[in-house]
């Protein structure tokens, strides 16, 4: 199935790549990508000999009906991984063992150190959690990845595609083994983590923000809603406005 999708995808949006000699021919490796959009987790499956596992929400594999089942068999065609997200710190811990078993297997992992999409199409802070712990625990090589106008294609919101080339970015192979088994330790993390940012930001060209995206996002729908009640309270003084009086007598 993943190559049936991976083919009308190429075929439909004809993406461009550049670096895909360095994705290795076999043996582990984690993709650590920017995250723009949802359709990044099937573009850069399509353009790759190898299967590629991501983690996805468990309900996009648990939901009822024909609608939930078609949904289940899409990411499970193009290799999503489910992860039940119902506790924050389980999640997070979930997520690794996934990864890190993916990498005892010899595959691909994929991983967005965002953590989540970009509100805005700049690239954000890396979460010091599963990217690195992963690779620290495995000694698997980190591929920075660039994701390019895929947010173009299918903003947030959008259900139906735009026809536009995508394009991928792939930088070479960071080595982290002189970390190895220091996964423990939260300034390594932090080190790690930046490194892979700083590579993804060079591959990518997005302006970086030395904060999460999930901050930003906080930040965002904060500025809205307190501009929706801005024009609320104008909207009600312009209706209970002083009437000028009319003349006595």
């Amino acid at each position: 199935m993943k190559f049936s999708i991976g083919g009308s995808l190429k075929l439909a949006f004809r993406p461009w790549v550049e670096g895909l000699e360095n994705i290795p021919a076999e043996g582990p490796a984690i993709l650590a990508s920017n995250h723009l959009s949802f359709s990044d987790s099937f573009f850069l499956p399509a353009v790759l000999d190898r299967k590629v596992t991501f983690i996805a929400k468990a309900e996009y594999f648990t939901s009822p009906g024909v609608k939930g089942k078609l949904t289940a068999a899409f990411f499970k065609g193009v290799g999503q991984l489910p992860v039940d997200r119902s506790g924050a710190r389980g999640a997070g811990e979930a997520a690794i063992k996934s990864g890190i078993d993916v990498i005892e297997r010899g595959e691909l992992f994929g991983i967005y150190p965002e953590g989540t999409r970009s509100p805005d199409g700049r690239l954000y802070r890396g979460k010091p959690g599963g990217l690195a712990r992963v690779a620290l625990a495995t000694g698997a090589p980190v591929i920075p990845v660039a994701m390019i106008d895929t947010e173009k294609i299918q903003p947030p919101g959008k259900v139906v595609p735009k026809l536009m080339r995508p394009g991928i970015r792939i930088g070479k192979p960071l080595d982290f083994s002189r970390y190895h088994g220091m996964d423990g330790d939260r300034f390594i993390l932090r080190s790690v983590t930046d490194e892979v940012m700083y590579e993804i930001m060079k591959l990518s060209g997005q302006e970086y923000v030395d904060i999460y995206a999930t901050a930003a996002k906080r930040q965002i729908a904060d500025a809205e809603k307190a501009a929706k009640g801005e024009k609320s309270d104008k909207s009600d003084k312009n209706e209970k406005g002083d009437k000028p009086e009319g003349k006595s007598g």
